[in-house]
């Protein structure tokens, strides 16, 4: 039995271990977006799925030995992928393309057999220990399974990220996992022993109770569909308006895992009386509180109806299973939910819809399955339950009748949404929004146009810097282009050349705004992820060359390393200055800015800004904070900066960032 359960619990911990661990690689390659994250889990989830298909097929149809045999031969195969360190090559080209079969490609190649195989262990393993030992409670060892997932979640952000650099993650991973293929060829020769070679053993115990009908399949298969949207619909909802790190991805999954681990264990954990009427309660709220931008109040909330609402599904999906001889079928109707699920949220929703609704509509979808759940009962809690589908399905329409409000364009891709909305009051003034979070935006009255606005203000970090310049002609770029606002500083004889890696802010910015289009200077767009394009060009000679690149509300973390400052410096003159847009709510990268300045011998300082009242224009003018790095001492001294900078203090203590290391823990606001 020790065998088996170490097996089961090794294979889950690497399982989930492998996720943040590739994911992170990866990351920085598509711009740090939070779709890399959903995309990831829809591989994970898919072949989660085949895992349990193969561990289905074989303990059904196999004979014992054949089986193992078969099952030691791809154990074998697997050790040659070994380490799961992707191939730079494929880091996206300036061309571009589709970013979702780029990272499913990716995946595939760089770890799809090992994680087949883990994929297929506990349901295998469970298979073997009931088969062959006829132990009466296997799927406690699904509990085991999902415990050690959680295990490796938790002490990924914890423990692993904030110690090992990427690199060393991987080799260990690797090791631990040919530690694995051992002890899983060590399992299978066991299990078969004394077995004849030309029966399946479990063959004759399939007529003890028949087979699983189609509708309680469906059922089976709705109720885990439902637990994965809501997964990755309240992970997109906090990655895209805080910051695409692992620390936002390990904490909605572990507690979907949480659920597993509670229901698997024994059915004293799941009280239909408590979580059916919480799930009623938290639906709604969840609905109505979904455009919220107040995290701090949105992700106790979302993450509490997560853990209830999976509570609830995976609750339902413990009473209706079957007995262990149909348990691998079982296992693969929750893995095709699982993947539906996925599917749904990561690859349907961006296609089919043109902004972010598929929250609203997960948490319709999962009142209706509590309503489908309480039907047959009392009829004042069928009542109830259809209450709680009015509310939150009105609720929904309501959020999205108000997100749609004044809207101009919305548009949608792997990137994210952009839409651009109109305010009259005080002045009529047009915004680019990204996901929730505001991009820059543009005074629509002729004599204001061309007025810097939002957070290149005439007072903040680049204003005062475009202020402190000489008076030639300066060659300025811009890695994230948003509206194009700080164009505004452009004059005749500049260049100013702008990186941007989502093609639809590049069209947005053009076609709604007139920052580039009016502009007198040489404006260039140059598509792709902006560090990608600068290791890939030629030395630019920047006088200034601005890092204004956000994913959700945080500057993604390749853009802050020791490796992508070794490259904004060869693009730099020697009195160039960089500046970095530090304006976000929860990440404060100024630690980290300072280190990589520190380290080249430079110099950084931070200007942060409230605009003064300037009358109804200066009404669109926001509070920013922007650090300014450069060894041009005679810049920072001009009266502009000399005012109002201040010197960031040295950190010996942090350590510096780099493409193979770096810790968001340590830089979230508190």
């Amino acid at each position: 039995m020790l065998l088996h359960a170490g097996t089961i619990f090794l294979s889950a911990f690497l399982l989930f271990l492998v996720q943040p661990v590739i994911a992170k690689q990866i990351l920085p390659w598509f711009g740090g977006a939070a779709a890399v994250w959903a995309t990831c889990l829809v591989f994970f989830q898919s072949v989660l799925l085949f895992g349990y298909a193969y561990a289905d097929w074989t303990t059904r149809y196999l004979a014992p030995r054949r089986q193992a045999w078969l099952h030691l031969a791809l154990l074998a195969a697997s050790l040659l992928v070994l380490p799961i360190i992707p191939d730079a090559q494929w880091k996206p080209g300036a061309e571009g393309g589709e970013p979702t079969l780029l990272i499913l490609a990716l995946l595939g190649v760089t770890i799809g057999m090992p994680y087949f195989l883990l994929s297929t262990t506990s349901p295998l393993v469970q298979a073997w220990f009931w088969q062959y030992f006829r132990h009466p409670a296997p799927y406690r060892l699904f509990a085991l399974s999902n415990f050690a997932s959680l295990l490796a979640l938790l002490s990924y952000p914890v423990l692993i990220e904030p110690i090992l650099p990427l690199a060393v993650q991987s080799w260990s991973w690797s090791v631990a996992y040919a530690v694995f293929a051992v002890l899983c060829g060590a399992t299978a020769l066991v299990s078969t022993r004394g077995t004849r070679a030309g029966i399946a053993p479990a063959a004759a115990d399939h007529s003890a109770e028949p087979p699983p009908t189609m509708g309680e399949r469906l059922v089976w298969i709705a109720l885990s569909a439902m637990g994965s949207c809501l997964l990755l619909a309240v992970t997109n909802h906090l990655t895209q308006n805080i910051a695409s790190i692992p620390f936002l991805w390990v904490v909605p999954l572990s507690l979907y895992l949480v659920t597993f681990i509670l229901c698997f264990d024994h059915p004293r954990w799941y009280r239909r009386d408590v979580f059916m009427p919480l799930a009623a309660i938290l639906l709604p709220a969840m609905a109505w509180y979904s455009d919220s931008l107040n995290l701090w109040a949105a992700t106790p909330l979302y993450t509490a109806g997560l853990f209830v609402c999976c509570m609830f599904c995976h609750g339902e999906l413990t009473r209706l299973k079957p007995r262990p001889q149909h348990l691998t079928t079982f296992y693969l109707m929750i893995s095709v939910g699982g993947a539906i699920g996925a599917v749904l949220v990561a690859i349907v929703a961006p296609n089919v819809f043109s902004g972010y609704y598929e929250l609203g509509i997960a948490l319709t979808a999962c009142a209706v399955l509590l309503f489908y759940r309480t039907f047959s009962g009392w009829r004042w809690i069928a009542a109830g339950s259809g209450v709680v589908v009015a509310l939150t399905a009105a609720f929904t329409v309501v959020n999205i009748r108000e997100y749609l409000s004044d809207t101009r364009v919305i548009t949608r891709n792997f990137y994210g949404v952009v839409r651009t909305r109109d305010f009259s009051y005080p002045v009529p003034f047009r915004v680019m929004y990204h996901g929730a979070i505001n991009h820059g935006g543009q005074l629509l009255d002729a004599e204001y146009r061309n007025r810097p606005s939002s957070y290149f203000g005439p007072t903040s970090g680049y204003g005062r810097v475009f202020a402190s310049l000489p008076d030639a002609p300066r060659r300025v770029g811009v890695i994230g282009l948003g509206a194009g606002a700080i164009a505004a500083y452009a004059r005749p004889g500049d260049v100013f050349r702008f990186y941007e890696i989502d093609p639809q802010v590049a069209a947005v910015a053009v076609q709604e705004f007139s920052f580039l289009t009016d502009s007198r200077a040489q404006m260039e767009i140059i598509l792709g992820d902006g560090r990608l394009s600068l290791e890939r060009e030629p030395e630019q000679k920047y006088d200034v060359l601005a890092i204004d690149a956000f994913s959700g509300d945080s500057i993604p973390m390749h853009l802050v390393t020791r490796e992508a400052m070794a490259a904004y410096v060869r693009h730099l003159k020697p009195d160039g200055v960089i500046v970095f847009q530090a304006t976000n709510r929860f990440v404060d990268i100024s630690p980290v800015v300072e280190r990589l300045a520190s380290e080249l011998g430079m110099t950084a300082v931070l200007v942060s800004d409230v605009p003064p009242d300037s009358g109804n224009a200066g009404y669109w003018l926001s509070s920013t904070d922007q650090i300014i790095v450069t060894r041009n001492l005679e810049l920072l001294a001009a009266e502009p900066i000399r005012s109002v900078a201040e010197r960031l203090p040295a950190r010996h203590d942090f350590r510096v960032f780099t493409d193979d290391f770096y810790n968001l823990l340590r830089i979230l606001k508190r």
